[in-house]
């Protein structure tokens, strides 16, 4: 039988969009790899494609500001929208015999599948990644995919990343992170580029003995500071950078007047960004982005500044030639800023020759003046572009080494810092407080710390603190990345709930370690991201604690940390001296425990308590009796063993829930069998213990 394949041929046409769209994600995730780099303050996932695109990481429009989260314990603060790396040759023959550039690509858009070509992808950590539980359960932020250890690495954790591209460059990337805490808030990206001949992912060398010319490394950096503000500062454009301000040191050039003034930090290659204006925005100055009316909490109302980040990468070193490894000053050659939704940003080909030459324009750019931040000034639209014109998407940073000369088997290495730093969350809440107070006056003194400043004055004190960071990473990757090491963290934390105390355990690594002096533990109540403070100090062979002043049945965070001496960190010209301690990202919990009241010795029907009752879903979340705990109800003094039914008004059973902790408290959020959350009205609870002693009690539910 012959099938006609043009009614087939329609509806896919048709339906390609939405297939697409559906599958893309699935698709996706066949083709790449990725892993999180988490032991310091700063978070950021990476692709095994060789660089992280715009939402890559799950192919859902939702995470257009996904990664580059700092300070990373708390929520909402991703500043990456996209990145790109392109690789260029000039001249190339296309197949129908014209000649021009050719460039391979992955991102800001493009998948780069079918022009980078991964190969390798592993993580390498010092030592075992510490394991945390909480009431039996493994408690993790982001997970850790660890391939194997190595206690020679000079990094806490390293991603090795070997890429073949459709050029027959092959890329090895190392990403590194260190944990010590001067070192945390920032990754160092070393790259080797070789011409191999290789143009796909099997072992076989399909153009041998090539010599490439014009050759570039192309970086192209979406920032977008930060998501805690997006639907706060003119609910929704800045979520994808349109305010981004970009601005550049190191570029050779000095101009008389600058958006920074003293044009100072000009020994560092560096090109960053920060959250600018965004004209469209009045209801006061959203420099630092203040939360006056919040979105994601609705308790933080106290005019907090939610985007004071500043981010951005240096040039640590960068070969003057495949034969001459010496640190070329003169790149990157193009240090620019390009419209983040400009046509060369999508739809990328290395294929289209038209493109690639419009692609390598870009590239070859140079430093240009003058530098976007000059451009704008502090009151203008950092949408405005290279050619005076605003743009929808705002400014991305572009970075392109070269032009090199690769005869087979040649290479060029380029090691790049990429970090982030601004003021403490502390100083947002205050500085923003006052701000607020002061009615949004740009103008109002505000004194933090002992010293006054405006509110603008301390968000632009974060430019400083970048470049600290940058001049840190600078003296680790001088040092041979031989810093001060801090002692290792706890091979394993354990933490359980239970009656009248949390308990604490923990393991280390080498018992009797002479590395560690102490440990600290510190706690924060109600929420993971809220204030730590330390409630403990003990010697080093004591390694257990019993935390008696947490309040009942409320949630309590953790973290502990190991204490060096002080002796070991001396050497100021690399970060401040005296005590090291470890990562409190190795140990943190993210689940939370509770100290609950004992059981009662028997079914005291005239005890037990539903609370709150009634529940009220519209209540001022502030006055909430459990705080980042929507939903949650508490059965109290029941018996240590028991089963508790819920049921609707009408008799339904709408869930079973089997007490078996041996604690007199269960927690209920307020779900169904189903899983499903129930509806404003009356239900009656049943509490049966295994004897057949039975309570009935009721409680409200308002929606």
């Amino acid at each position: 039988m012959t099938l006609s394949k043009t009614p087939h041929k329609t509806k896919l046409c048709r339906y390609a969009p939405l297939l697409v769209s559906l599958l893309f994600p699935t698709i996706l995730a066949a083709q790449q790899q990725v892993k999180w780099m988490s032991v310091g303050s700063i978070h950021n996932w990476y692709s095994s494609l060789g660089c992280e695109r715009e939402v890559g990481r799950r192919g859902l429009v939702a995470d257009q500001q996904d990664g580059l989260q700092w300070p990373a314990i708390y929520r909402y603060q991703d500043s990456q929208a996209a990145r790109a790396l392109w690789i260029a040759v000039s001249p190339y023959t296309y197949v129908d015999g014209s000649v021009g550039p050719y460039v391979v690509h992955v991102g800001p858009r493009v998948s780069g599948v079918g022009e980078f070509f991964p190969v390798k992808f592993e993580m390498v950590s010092k030592f075992a990644p510490p394991e945390v539980i909480v009431d039996g359960n493994v408690s993790e932020g982001k997970p850790v995919d660890n391939d194997r250890v190595d206690p020679t690495i000079k990094a806490d954790r390293m991603i090795v990343n070997v890429v073949n591209t459709a050029a027959g460059i092959t890329m090895t990337r190392t990403v590194m992170q260190f944990s010590q805490q001067w070192h945390d808030n920032y990754y160092i990206y070393d790259y080797v580029f070789k011409n191999t001949g290789n143009v796909d992912d099997d072992p076989e060398i399909e153009k041998p003995n090539q010599t490439l010319q014009g050759v570039y490394f192309y970086f192209h950096y979406r920032y977008a500071v930060n998501a805690d503000v997006r639907f706060v500062i003119g609910q929704n454009p800045v979520g994808w950078g349109i305010n981004t301000m970009v601005d550049s040191r190191g570029d050779g050039h000095n101009p008389s007047s600058t958006f920074f003034p003293g044009n100072k930090d000009n020994d560092i290659r560096a090109q960053y960004a920060w959250h600018g204006k965004y004209p469209p925005f009045t209801q006061y100055d959203n420099i630092g982005g203040p939360i006056w009316v919040p979105f994601y909490d609705r308790t933080d109302t106290v005019g907090r500044l939610g985007a004071a980040q500043f981010v951005g990468t240096a040039t640590l070193h960068a070969d003057k030639s495949a034969t001459d490894k010496s640190d070329d000053m003169a790149q990157p050659s193009t240090m620019s800023y390009e419209g983040s939704d400009e046509p060369n940003t999508s739809g990328n080909n290395h294929l289209n020759p038209v493109r690639n030459s419009s692609e390598y324009d870009w590239i070859r750019r140079g430093r240009v003046l003058p530098r976007h931040a000059d451009r704008i000034g502090p009151n203008g639209d950092p949408s405005i572009g290279l050619d005076g014109a605003t743009t929808p998407g705002g400014q991305s940073i572009a970075t392109g080494f070269g032009p090199y000369t690769l005869a087979f088997g040649d290479s060029i290495h380029i090691v790049i810092v990429e970090g982030m730093a601004g003021l403490s969350r502390e100083a947002c809440i205050e500085i923003g407080r006052l701000f607020k107070a002061s009615g949004g006056n740009v103008n109002a003194p505000i004194t933090y710390s002992g010293v006054t400043k405006t509110k603008n004055d301390w968000v632009y004190t974060g430019r400083d603190s970048l470049f600290q960071t940058f001049r840190r990473a600078i003296a680790n990757h001088s040092s041979g990345y031989n810093i001060p090491q801090p002692p290792p963290p706890p091979r394993s934390l354990s933490v359980a709930s239970g009656a009248g105390k949390i308990s604490l355990r923990w393991e280390v690594y080498s018992p009797g370690d002479p590395s560690i002096k102490a440990f600290r533990i510190y706690r924060a109540i109600g929420r993971v991201d809220s204030t730590y403070h330390m409630i403990y100090e003990g010697a080093p062979n004591v390694l257990n604690f019993e935390d008696s002043t947490a309040a009942i049945d409320v949630a309590h965070y953790y973290y502990i940390a190991s204490v060096g001496d002080p002796a070991a960190n001396n050497n100021p010209s690399i970060n401040p001296t005296g005590t090291l301690v470890s990562s409190r990202y190795y140990t943190q919990t993210y689940d939370p425990a509770y100290r609950r009241v004992a059981a009662p010795l028997a079914l005291d029907a005239s005890a037990i308590r539903i609370v709150p009752n009634p529940y009220n879903a519209t209540a001022d979340p502030s006055r909430l009796l459990y705080p980042d705990e929507r939903d949650k109800i508490t059965f109290k003094n029941i018996p240590g063993v028991c089963t508790i039914k819920v049921y609707s008004e009408l008799g339904e059973l709408v869930a079973t829930i089997d007490h078996t902790d041996g604690t007199g408290t269960q927690d209920w959020y307020q779900t169904t069998s189903a899983q499903q959350i129930i509806v404003s009205g009356v239900y009656i609870v049943v509490i049966e213990t295994p004897t057949g002693e039975r309570a009935i009690k009721k409680f409200v539910v308002i929606r």
